[in-house]
């Protein structure tokens, strides 16, 4: 069996390279050859004559395409030629957006922090009044989430406390797309991360701040350790890869006021070394293993 692994061309740092080595050893277990191409090598040509024709000649084709990128066109495009794409570009771009995320769960009835996404502005004009965040302030009181839409590993989160924060924060984000949260007190500091493959979580890890930071991202200092997860909280992980169309995902679940489940984010793409330096599960191999099974399938 051969396969893709498809990269961003422009992304050169250890932490990436390490994880396409170990998905490269995990395909390499399994008896499939897994080639790295980025996505610079593989170009989405369209032309008015458009048709499933082939990137490559038949014996060189690969049977699927790992997609480790937030290429999203990129991904739709493969889709369209007829190669079967883990994960879809539909399911990358609800996750990539995080107001996306909580559209889409939202419609599912799933239990998320309360949500204001931001009206949306234009990069050449920006927020010319800033009256709307009297509702954000009414909805939620102090201290408020922050959010860009876009962004990883705990960055571009923000915890403000007053009207002069949240203005300073909004108009340094500019036209960039955030959304506003409630701060969930009772997870303050502290989170879990659930590793979902296909409908089985296979391996959870507690993550908390040793430094007094609100988040616990571990890539910004938090600490991480085991975790034994209960039912509701694998039942709610694994129905979030599944309302999202994900093949696979990292799954942050915050505690509640009462201890229940309610979900923070939902990462397609979730870099796995932590939690296998946590826990010992190598997700790799997980991933592996269950695209063989859909491919076999069919």
């Amino acid at each position: 069996m051969k396969g893709w692994l498809v990269t961003n061309g422009f992304l050169h740092s250890n932490k990436f390279t390490e994880l396409n080595l170990w998905l490269i050893e995990a395909a390499k277990k399994q008896g499939i050859d897994l080639l790295v191409k980025t996505n610079s090598e593989i170009l989405a040509k369209l032309d008015s004559h458009f048709h499933k024709t082939e990137l490559v000649n038949n014996n060189t084709k690969p049977d699927f395409v790992l997609f480790w990128d937030k290429d999203i066109k990129l991904a739709k495009y493969l889709e369209m030629k007829g190669y079967a794409v883990f994960n879809s570009s539909d399911a990358i771009a609800t996750c990539d957006d995080k107001a996306l995320t909580h559209l889409c769960l939202q419609s599912a009835g799933i239990k998320m922090p309360r949500t204001i996404i931001a009206p949306m502005t234009y990069g050449n004009i920006g927020y010319t009044s800033l009256e709307f965040l009297d509702q954000i302030e009414t909805s939620f009181g102090y201290p408020i989430i922050v959010k860009e839409c876009f962004g990883s590993f705990g960055q571009q989160v923000y915890l403000v406390y007053n009207r002069r924060e949240l203005e300073d924060i909004v108009l340094n984000i500019g036209s960039n797309p955030m959304l506003f949260q409630e701060f969930i007190k009772s997870s303050n500091g502290k989170d879990l991360r659930l590793q979902v493959v296909g409908n089985q979580v296979v391996a959870t890890m507690y993550r908390y701040s040793a430094n007094g930071d609100f988040r616990a991202n571990v890539s910004i200092g938090g600490k991480m350790k085991p975790y034994e997860p209960t039912k509701e909280q694998m039942d709610l992980a694994i129905q979030c890869v599944k309302i999202i169309g994900l093949d696979f995902a990292g799954v942050d679940i915050l505690f509640g006021e009462n201890g229940e489940p309610i979900v923070c984010e939902v990462n397609s793409n979730a870099h796995f070394k932590n939690i296998y330096d946590c826990t010992g599960v190598n997700v790799a191999d997980h991933i592996m293993e269950y695209i063989i099974k859909r491919i076999c399938i069919g």
